[in-house]
């Protein structure tokens, strides 16, 4: 049985927003002999129940009940939205925060990543900001400098490591950063969103470092990303945080494609009972849009393999009208994918009419997408657009390729490409 490093039991954080401390100047210092001389529980937030009842509207409950235990050598990814308790709990963890209830319990050497650029200093060069940083995270004089040549190396700028950081840009400064914290070698590594700075070749050597840290050290790992992709690959377990509540807790896999199922669902349907409330004109009115995604199971995720149908009905308000339907893809960043129109149909009744596009799997690239329609009238007069109406997230899928950079292009379709040996090269 493995030994568990790390215990969480009813972890609690209450903010009292704005205000610092207790209100006053007597609670505080009450609060302050409790909790550090007498060691006696949190004399002012009692009483807490797993809803917070009884607390007022500026209580804040950023943590609440919040319970689990890793393993030695388990990566566990941490997941949720902005301000479901992330961030809290990391620091909770690394001692920076005190919880209000609860406690943790570790066994080993914690370092904490939770902010590139600890320790550096603007006016000092590179070299020497190594060795600041690196002793503020914890290394010893003589580990940085048996380290120093890898971790210059590592972060590709070398011909810079004279140079005051105050002359370095932005991804210069972050990759120093990160290489100085990625070079510790503590018993439990705790990681926040560093992944989501820097550049594509950066953030490639980021997740390297990470899947070596894990796989190779068997060090165990408290991961916080946005990124799924990152959090499929590197982690064995999951803990989906929603409003300072633990929402579900497990394997890593299972956890991702029930969270992301969970974000994507309101965005892929709309759908009006009565003409009256439903979106259009007195020439059409939009009765429901719909992306279904071709699942197993659905729980799972949407990624790059999934092939998606595209629903539509409406009520043509108008007699004997020829009436074509235009669907255009669009990504996030405001660029047309795909614009296909339906053949035109001639001498449609006034009733409801209904429509479907597939689009196939492994076509589109991973990232974020919505659907826009024009109706159309002899394929030249427009009778109405509905601009986004639904979107949906494309989650990455790398398989066993340990490659973790932007796939780059808008489509990513699988074209065959043979590769085969034509002459034996014998002097090499």
């Amino acid at each position: 049985m493995s030994e568990i490093i790390i215990d969480v039991q009813n972890l609690s954080k209450m903010y009292r927003l704005g205000t610092i401390g207790t209100g006053s100047f007597r609670q505080d210092l009450q609060r302050w002999v409790s909790t550090n001389i007498l060691k006696k529980e949190e004399p002012f937030f009692q009483g807490h129940g797993v809803n917070a009842d009884g607390m007022d509207g500026n209580d804040l409950w950023a943590l609440n009940n919040v319970s689990f235990d890793v393993k030695k050598g388990e990566v566990l990814g941490i997941i949720g939205n902005n301000g479901s308790g992330k961030s809290t709990l990391l620091k909770i963890i690394s001692r920076i925060v005190r919880p209000t209830q609860g406690f943790v319990r570790g066994n080993g050497k914690v370092s904490s990543l939770l902010e590139v650029g600890t320790g550096f200093h603007n006016e000092l060069t590179g070299r020497e900001n190594i060795f600041i940083s690196g002793y503020t995270l914890g290394m010893s004089r003589d580990e940085i400098r048996r380290k120093f040549d890898e971790i210059v190396a590592f972060s590709g700028i070398e011909k810079f490591i004279d140079t005051p950081v105050k002359r370095y840009s932005s991804g210069m400064y972050v990759r120093l950063a990160f290489s100085v914290a990625a070079h510790l070698e503590p018993d439990i590594l705790i990681v926040d969103e560093v992944l989501a700075v820097g550049d594509n070749d950066f953030q490639k050597k980021c997740l390297g470092k990470m899947n070596e840290i894990a796989q190779t050290d068997g060090r165990t790992i408290l991961f916080v990303s946005h990124s799924m992709q990152a959090v499929n690959t590197l982690c064995t377990k999951a803990l989906w945080l929603q409003n300072g509540n633990v929402k579900e807790w497990g394997t890593a896999n299972d956890i991702v494609n029930k969270y992301v199922a969970s974000v994507q669902k309101h965005r892929l349907q709309q759908e009006w009972d009565t003409i009256e409330n439903a979106p259009g004109n007195d020439n059409i009115r939009v009765k429901s849009v719909e992306i279904v995604p071709h699942l197993n199971n659905p729980n799972d995720m949407i990624d790059i393999r999934t092939a998606l149908t595209f629903k539509f009905q409406f009520w043509n308000l108008q007699e004997h009208v020829n009436i074509s339907a235009r669907i255009l893809l669009f990504s996030y960043t405001g660029e047309c994918v795909f614009n296909v129109l339906s053949p035109i149909v001639n001498c449609f009744k006034p009733g409801i009419l209904e429509g479907e596009c597939t689009i196939p799997g492994n076509f589109l690239n991973d990232g974020s997408y919505y659907i826009s329609m024009n109706f159309l009238k002899d394929s030249a007069t427009h009778l109405l657009d509905f601009n986004e109406c639904v979107s949906f997230d494309m989650e990455d899928y790398r398989g066993d390729l340990q490659w973790f950079g932007k796939w780059w292009g808008a489509v990513r379709p699988q074209f065959p490409v043979h590769l085969e040996q034509k002459e034996m090269v014998l002097d090499v």
